[in-house]
């Protein structure tokens, strides 16, 4: 087993764990919940309950991992010294890195189709035609071919390990999305109809405010905007040295999703509207949103058409940005499960990455085979089901298992003064009762939906 590696700085870190929560969720998810609930009402109601829910969890998915050093399967045993805590503990921590190689198998799959409506552009540039419509259409060559190319990239960071592969191309690709994503939306918003989105996106009507599809959605949006139930938050924890001040940096990871999420907004809302002003048809007579899964591959192309010779830079860029967004989660996805046979295994971490990507990718390949009866069922497993599961065991023994007295030990070790602030007098009595009734809500929300 290699040497338990470290992040090499906080800001590694903290890019590698905002890496890792901004993906397709904060660009494509949240812009399309917010247009389909209520715009600036979505908004407002999000960032109360980023912070009421998310920041709180993911101080706790962090602490843990630091504490225990390992992967979660792990991590999550060292909290008890009681034999049927440990074993449910591990049963937990299994879980949750199970649930994150899943959704790696259908991420690869989109991430996939986001490298290849990239190309879609060139293509269309240089002449070939057929190459083009291959590149868009829905064909199952098209999904194996680009499932792996996205696959490989995945395995070539993970590879590396930590310094050299994830942190070091989590510092590179960061940067990246941030100036595609403020170049895109300060494009987009001098487009005829992009001020309407912007007043949809940033003006809240205040009765739908408390409207329940709005509450529901903005809560369920941020839990899973940073990852939350899903091994990532806890494995990057666990590379954190113990001079590190955890809520300072679970802070900064939480107001850089949250940043971006809001960013994708402010490109996608008015992107929307400047589609409907150049003829695109957005919203059904019901005035509900149209194609709202398939938006980044149906109404923005479409806009991107409308657009003349401007749609080939815009589109390329457009889906580089996604891209970039998916890779930086996806590494994280991976190094779950190769940290789990790294620690249990006398694998190298070649092999060992070279061994997860082949199964994840395989499993991969046949939802591709099976598209319509796996692709959805897979989602649905994993993100509304386990993912919630798994995040409300982890709350549980966050708050009621691991000793009051454990945690305060933890956090001090980077932050001396803790207990003397607001933060300590507030949090462990928070993820006690509270988040363990927000996370329920989620679960019941789940099930329901």
């Amino acid at each position: 087993m290699e040497k338990r590696a470290q992040f090499s700085s906080k800001l590694g870190f903290v890019m590698a764990a905002a890496g890792s929560a901004i993906g397709v969720g904060n660009i494509w998810g949240f812009p399309t919940q917010a247009a389909s609930n209520g715009g600036g009402a979505f908004l407002l109601v999000y960032l109360l309950f980023i912070f009421l829910l998310g920041y709180p969890m993911l101080v706790a998915e962090i602490t843990i991992g630091r504490h225990g050093q390992a992967n979660p399967f792990l991590a999550l045993k060292t909290l008890t010294k009681k034999p049927l805590g440990k074993s449910i503990a591990g049963l937990v921590g299994l879980a949750s890195v199970l649930t994150v190689s899943f959704i790696f198998t259908f991420y690869a799959i989109v991430s996939g189709w986001f490298i290849s409506y990239a190309l879609d552009p060139i293509a269309s540039l240089v002449g070939a035609g057929s190459t083009a419509s291959w590149l868009t259409d829905f064909s199952t060559s098209r999904n194996v071919v680009f499932t792996l190319v996205f696959a490989l990239l995945s395995l070539y960071v993970v590879s590396r390990g930590l310094e050299q592969g994830i942190e070091k191309w989590s510092s590179r690709l960061m940067p990246l999305l941030l100036v595609m994503l403020v170049l895109l939306t300060g494009y987009m918003l001098f487009q005829p109809g992009a001020s309407e989105g912007l007043k949809v996106y940033l003006v809240p009507d205040f009765a739908q405010v408390l409207n329940r599809d709005v509450l529901i959605g903005a809560l369920g949006q941020s839990f899973f905007s940073l990852s939350l139930g899903a091994a990532v938050m806890m494995l990057y924890g666990s590379y954190l040295n113990r001079q590190a001040n955890i809520p300072a940096l679970a802070a900064q990871v939480t107001l850089l999703d949250t940043g971006v999420a809001f960013m994708a907004g402010m490109l996608i809302l008015p992107a929307m509207y400047v589609a409907q002003h150049n003829g695109v048809t957005i919203f059904a007579d019901d005035g509900s949103l149209l194609s709202s899964d398939t938006l980044v591959f149906s109404v923005l192309p479409a806009l991107f058409n409308t657009m003349g010779a401007a749609q080939y830079p815009v589109a390329f860029a457009f889906f580089l940005l996604m891209i970039v967004a998916a890779l930086t989660s996806a590494i994280s996805m991976l190094e779950a499960p190769v940290s789990l046979v790294l620690e249990s295994t006398k694998l190298s971490r070649i092999k060992a990455t070279w061994l997860v990507t082949a199964l994840c990718t395989l499993f991969s390949i046949v939802i591709v085979f099976n598209f319509g009866s796996l692709f959805g069922l897979v989602i649905t497993a994993t993100t509304q089901y386990a993912q919630p599961l798994v995040s409300m065991c982890i709350t549980l023994y966050a708050g009621w298992v691991w000793h009051r007295h454990s945690v305060l030990n933890e956090l001090k070790a980077g932050y001396p003064e803790i207990e003397r602030g607001l933060f300590w007098k507030v949090w462990p009595w928070y993820v006690r009762f509270v988040c363990p009734v927000l996370v329920l809500v989620v679960i019941v929300q789940s099930f329901a939906g």
